[in-house]
């Protein structure tokens, strides 16, 4: 584990953070006492959505996609 002091991590910020994403922990200390460590974060592994899970808890009404359709067709021909 690498340590270093504060200032040398304000100016080379983007290497230890490109070492810390490679899998090394840097020690950050002040005036020699550790006081945090930058170590790289787990990547979160998205779990495929499961298709279904809302089935049979919602319903729309038969005629759904003609709700509201003169308002609508007035909209687009007057643009009120």
């Amino acid at each position: 584990m690498q340590t270093v002091n504060i200032h040398e991590a304000k100016t080379h910020l983007s290497r230890f953070i490109d070492q810390a994403a490679a899998g090394e922990e840097i020690l950050i200390a002040r005036a020699g006492k550790p006081i945090a460590r930058l170590v790289p974060l787990v990547p979160e592994v998205i779990k495929p959505r499961v298709l279904g899970l809302g089935r049979g808890r919602f319903t729309l009404p038969d005629n759904f996609s003609r709700l509201h359709e003169d308002a609508i067709k007035s909209m687009f021909e007057t643009g009120e």
